[in-house]
């Protein structure tokens, strides 16, 4: 399956610079497919391409894919190694990001940093952590309105 860099309409280019996609190779597409579908999904994104070994949503001009590739040197991941330590999207406003927090338990997550929720990041953020079953973490930021406004 081919899934590089299509080309778009000059009507519809992507700011130069911007993400065009990132590739996660993961240890159980199954598995990682239920938690990451069900986030994505809630977040905006629509699936995008489909193959045996992998499965993609898209977002704007942005993809992300998910890929159980038999390329891999090891099946095990650990965030705190060199490399992704975790993925930080935009989840709309703190209500939405509460919402988020609590049903993810049901599609395979686990919250990182619960005794420090919603202000890990520090006092002026509001986001929620959680970590996937191959231990892939993601931070859902709320858009939280400038103070004074």
């Amino acid at each position: 399956m081919w899934y590089g860099c299509p080309v778009g309409s000059a009507d519809d280019s992507p700011p130069v610079g911007g993400l065009h996609h990132v590739e996660l190779w993961v240890p159980d597409l199954a598995r990682t497919v239920r938690s990451w579908g069900w986030l994505l999904g809630e977040l905006g994104w629509t699936p995008y391409q489909s193959w045996p070994a992998g499965r993609s949503w898209r977002l704007g001009h942005t993809y992300l894919v998910l890929e159980e590739s038999t390329a891999m040197s090891s099946r095990r991941y650990d965030r705190l190694a060199p490399g992704l330590n975790h993925l930080a999207l935009h989840a709309g406003p703190p209500a939405t990001v509460d919402r988020l927090v609590a049903d993810a338990a049901a599609y395979g997550w686990t919250p990182l940093f619960a005794d420090r929720y919603p202000h890990a990041g520090g006092p002026d953020t509001y986001a929620g952590y959680l970590a996937d079953e191959s231990g892939f973490e993601v931070e859902l930021c709320a858009s939280v309105p400038p103070v004074g406004r």
